[in-house]
C-alpha cells in the first residue's frame, strides 16, 4: 500500500528559516584533511577549501530529538515527510568568495520548495534547501541543496537499468571506503544517519548491501581530485547529482577531465562495475 502524502501541508514548510554561527575552528579542517590523507592541512587565518564547510554549523540536537535512523525527528526544520528513505541528490554552489578559519560566520537556513512526484518505484518528495553563508566582509557561499525522500524498494522490485561512467578522463584516485572513513566522516559532520556506520541498520533495516557512503563525501572527494590536479585552483561554481548509491563492499573510483574552455571541469565517481555513482561539474575562476 503506497504512503498517502499531503503535499499541501509538507508545503506549508516553504519559507521555514533557521540561523547558525560559526567561529570555524581550525581543529575540524585538519581532522577532514587527515580523513582524505591529505600531506597538507589548512591552519588559522588560511582560507577554507571548496565543500569543507559542510563540517561546520552543526546542529547539536539532543539524543532524545533523533528518530530511528539516526537523523533529527521530522517536523522541524525540514518537513515530516513520511517516506522511510532519504537521500542527499544533489546541490549547486556558487563560491564569492572564501572563509577563513577563526572568523566568525552565519550560515542562514531555508526551505526554498517541497515538491512530489511520482517515480518508477513510488511516490518521491523533493526538498530543496537554500543556504547562504556570510561573515563580516558579506555573502561567500550560496547553496542548493536537493534532498529525495522515497519508498523502501519492494521484495523483487527490478533494479533500474545502471548508468555507465564515462571512460575517457584526465585524472584517476581509486577511494577505499572502509567503515573508519565513513564513521569518521560522520563524525566530522555530526551526522546520526546509522546507513554510513550501522552495518546491521543498513543491511537489515533499510536493505543496503552495505554501509552507504555519504554523498557529500563523494563530492568532496571529487573536489579534492580537482586540487590535487590543479593545485591554484579557484572554484567559483560546483554542482553534483547523485545517480547511484556507493557501498563499502569495495573501491570505488574518482575521475576528472578538463574541457577545452580552460576554466570547466567535469568530474564524477564510478563504481567498480562501472555504474556511474555521481556526476559533477566545476567552474573555475579566472586567473587574477
Amino acid at each position: 500500500m503506497a504512503t498517502p502524502i499531503d503535499i499541501e501541508h509538507l508545503r506549508t514548510w516553504i519559507g521555514k528559516t533557521e540561523v547558525h554561527h560559526d567561529t570555524l575552528p581550525p581543529t575540524p579542517a585538519a581532522a577532514l584533511a587527515a580523513a582524505l590523507d591529505r600531506e597538507d592541512s589548512p591552519g588559522p587565518g588560511d582560507a577554507l577549501p571548496p565543500l569543507w564547510h559542510w563540517i561546520y554549523f552543526l546542529l547539536p540536537l539532543r539524543q532524545s530529538q533523533l528518530g530511528v535512523d539516526g537523523h533529527p525527528k521530522r517536523g522541524g526544520f525540514l518537513p515530516p515527510v513520511p517516506l522511510p528513505r532519504r537521500m542527499w541528490a544533489g546541490g549547486r554552489f556558487e563560491f564569492h568568495r572564501p572563509l577563513y578559519l577563526g572568523a566568525p560566520a552565519t550560515r542562514v537556513s531555508r526551505i526554498a520548495d517541497v515538491a512530489y512526484k511520482e517515480g518508477r518505484s513510488g511516490p518521491l518528495v523533493f526538498v530543496q534547501v537554500r543556504h547562504e553563508i556570510s561573515d563580516d566582509a558579506g555573502l561567500a557561499i550560496a547553496e542548493d541543496q536537493d534532498i529525495v525522500y522515497r519508498e523502501a524498494p519492494r521484495p523483487g522490485e527490478p533494479a533500474a537499468v545502471p548508468k555507465q561512467a564515462p571512460s575517457e578522463f584526465a585524472w584517476r584516485r581509486e577511494i577505499r571506503p572502509d567503515p573508519v572513513l565513513l564513521f569518521r566522516y560522520s563524525a566530522l559532520t555530526f551526522n546520526g544517519h546509522r546507513i554510513h556506520y550501522d552495518h546491521p541498520y543498513a543491511t537489515q533495516v533499510e536493505g543496503y548491501p552495505g554501509l552507504v557512503v555519504h554523498g557529500p563525501l563523494i563530492a568532496t572527494l571529487l573536489v579534492d581530485l580537482l586540487r590535487r590536479n590543479v593545485t591554484d585552483a579557484v572554484v567559483s561554481r560546483f554542482s553534483f547529482r547523485a545517480v547511484s548509491p556507493l557501498f563499502d563492499t569495495g573501491p570505488f573510483h574518482i575521475y576528472g577531465k578538463p574541457a577545452g574552455d580552460g576554466k570547466t571541469v567535469r568530474l564524477w565517481a564510478g563504481a567498480r562495475d562501472g555504474r556511474l555513482a555521481m556526476e559533477a561539474s566545476a567552474e573555475l575562476a579566472a586567473a587574477a
